[in-house]
């Protein structure tokens, strides 16, 4: 990796982690930067604006989820995938009782905005929608599919707000016990 690479992907790795932990609006390029270890004048060497390391951090996102995604679509079995899915969330947990969940937390944030941001922002969960969508298609599952994905997505993230609101990883633990039950039963 080449040291612009090296700190364009520091700078990024920076932005997201405060992004997650204080929120967006409150995050600094000089927060970045320091927590980067790149000096502040060297962040508009690599991002012209906040909006384009925003941007910039959805996008790391969405190449995570993808290969969260690609890890599971290895399963053999399609409730295997959608178990995988739920217990990611569990393995989270202490950072969701801390910040939040980090996908949901940044959505919800950005889709306050307008444009570009908050279009982008919406695509990552609708991805996720998507994916257990097809999930449940693959189960058999139908026009139900979309309903079933709305359900699991929607109770993760309001699991999570729970779990952040109660700073107890209880919270995400016991539902996410919940939910495997449930899709044994759907």
């Amino acid at each position: 990796m080449s040291k612009r690479t090296d700190k364009r992907a520091r700078l990024i790795e920076a932005a997201d982690k405060l992004f997650h932990e204080q929120g967006v609006n409150i995050t600094t390029l000089a927060n970045i930067a320091s927590l980067a270890d790149v000096p502040l004048g060297n962040v508009y060497y690599y991002f012209k604006s906040k909006e384009s390391i925003i941007l910039a951090v959805i996008e790391q996102r969405r190449k995570l989820i993808q290969q969260q995604f690609a890890s599971w679509d290895v399963l053999d079995n399609n409730k295997g995938r959608l178990r995988s899915f739920i217990e990611h969330f569990v393995t989270t947990s202490p950072q969701t009782a801390s910040y939040g969940d980090a996908l949901g937390s940044l959505c919800q944030e950005l889709s306050k905005q307008t444009g570009e941001i908050a279009l982008a922002a919406s695509t990552l969960l609708k991805e996720v929608l998507n994916w257990c969508e097809t999930q449940f298609k693959a189960l058999g599952k139908g026009e139900k599919s979309e309903t079933l994905a709305l359900n699991l997505v929607s109770s993760l993230q309001g699991i999570s707000l729970l779990t952040l609101t109660f700073k107890d990883p209880k919270y995400l633990e016991k539902q996410s016990q919940t939910l495997i039950q449930w899709l044994e039963t759907v």
